[in-house]
Parts: structure tokens; C-alpha cells; sequence
């Protein structure tokens, strides 16, 4: 009888890509940027760091690609400004292949066009490449945590926000045939929120969406958590202010 037998360093492989088996407690990060002294000047302060690793450096996106292929890091800090294929290209096809690796952009300037194209790759993260090395530091254990920072940047940009809300309905629309779009929330979620923000309660929503009252508490505690705010109130309030749904009609 044929037995399948799986090295340790496939089992390894394999549960990285699931974003499982951390051996070591170091949070392991590729560097990409197409200038050699920066790669260097980062990977040096990283360095010093006990909790993590710079497993591997990448000077453009083909390089990029094949590398993190390779090495499945936690953490990906992406220069956006590569040659083609550039930053946001190769961050769309790295998280169509690694969705668990977190991947933190770099950009040059604050641009709006910019930052909603980060979003839609599944970036992590946007920061600015004259960011302190302390903060690039926390934002890199606070993306190996699981967090998507970059929602911060959203709220803080209606017209971005707008843009991102206008992808989510079309996504509940269109389904598989709008373009993909890795966000915050999703569709569902604000198609809920949406619901909730006309003053239903969490019956009236399950019946109008014909799923079960449990599903609608369910995902009104994830709006929560990725919101950060603490009831529902807030929840509705806050993607109001920002423009991502809404203000009911009377």
C-alpha cells in the first residue's frame, strides 16, 4: 500500500501559507524596494529588533514575487514605486498566492489614487518612506498581528472612502463579475450596516436578507472590530461621518 510521505520542510511551507508554524516567535519580513541602500538602511534597523527576522531582500517585482514565493514571510514591506511589474501589481498577485502574508506599502507621497489602489491589492498598511523607524517597527507587529492599519487611512479620507464604498456595492451587486476588492468590510457587512443605519433591528435585517438573526449578529460583531468602536450606534455613525454608507432618507 502507497504511503504519501511529507518532508518537514513542506509541512513548513505549507503551514506558512496558512500563516501557521512560527517555531522561533520572529515575525519573518522581505524587503522590496529597488534601491539597494535603503533595503539595507531598513533590514539593519530591523535587525536589531529579538522578534524579527528579515529572511530575504528583493529589488523589483518579478524578484519580489519569486522570492516571498520561496521564503513565505508574516511581513512584506512593498516599495510601491518598483518598475513593472510596480508595487501595487506585485502586491495583487502576492495575495492572491499568500492571502495570510501581511503586506505593509511604501509609498513616496500621500496620493489618494495611490492609497485606494492599495486598498483593492489587500495592503495591510500605507506609510510613508520618511516614516520613523520606531513606527515602522510597531506597524510591522501590529500587521503580523492580523491588523489592517490602512483603515485608518480611509476614514481619514472621505473621498477615498467614498470610492472604496462605491467597489463594496458592486461587489454585492455583481458579484464575481465586479473587480475584485480586499477591504475592511465586507460586502455583506455593509450591505447589514446599510440595513441597520434605516433603523431595523437585527430580526428585521435577518428577514429582509433572508438569513438567520445569529449570521446578523455575527457579522455586526465583526463591523465592530474592525471599526473599533463598541455598539452599534457608533458602527453606524462612524461609516456615516466618513461617507461609507448612507444617511438615511426621511
Amino acid at each position: 500500500m502507497a504511503t504519501d510521505i511529507t518532508t518537514d520542510e513542506e509541512v513548513t511551507v505549507d503551514e506558512r501559507r496558512r500563516g501557521g508554524d512560527r517555531r522561533n516567535g520572529k515575525t519573518r519580513v522581505v524587503i522590496v524596494d529597488g534601491h539597494t541602500l535603503f533595503r539595507r538602511g531598513v533590514r539593519n534597523i530591523l535587525d536589531l529588533e529579538k522578534d524579527i527576522e528579515v529572511v530575504g531582500e528583493a529589488g523589483s517585482g518579478r524578484e519580489a514575487l519569486a522570492t516571498i514565493e520561496e521564503l513565505t514571510p508574516d511581513v512584506v514591506l512593498m516599495d510601491l514605486g518598483l518598475p513593472a511589474p510596480n508595487g501595487i501589481e506585485t502586491t495583487q498577485r502576492l495575495k492572491r498566492e499568500l492571502p495570510h502574508t501581511g503586506v505593509i506599502v511604501l509609498a513616496s507621497n500621500d496620493d489618494e489614487d495611490q492609497l485606494f489602489d492599495a486598498i483593492k491589492a489587500g495592503a495591510a498598511a500605507y506609510v510613508l518612506k520618511d516614516i520613523d523607524p520606531t513606527d515602522l517597527i510597531a506597524i510591522i507587529r501590529r500587521v503580523r498581528a492580523g491588523e489592517y492599519l490602512i483603515n485608518d487611512k480611509v476614514f481619514a479620507k472621505p473621498n477615498v472612502a467614498s470610492r472604496v464604498l462605491k467597489e463594496f456595492r458592486e461587489l454585492a451587486v455583481y458579484g464575481n463579475e465586479a473587480q475584485p476588492i480586499f477591504a475592511p468590510l465586507s460586502p455583506r457587512e455593509v450591505e447589514i450596516l446599510d440595513n441597520i443605519a434605516q433603523g431595523m433591528t437585527n430580526k428585521q435585517v435577518a428577514y429582509a436578507l433572508s438569513i438567520s438573526e445569529q449570521t446578523v449578529k455575527n457579522h455586526m460583531s465583526s463591523i465592530l472590530r474592525k471599526l473599533s468602536v463598541n455598539d452599534r450606534t457608533q458602527a453606524v455613525v462612524y461609516a456615516m461621518r466618513q461617507g461609507w454608507i448612507k444617511i438615511p432618507e426621511d
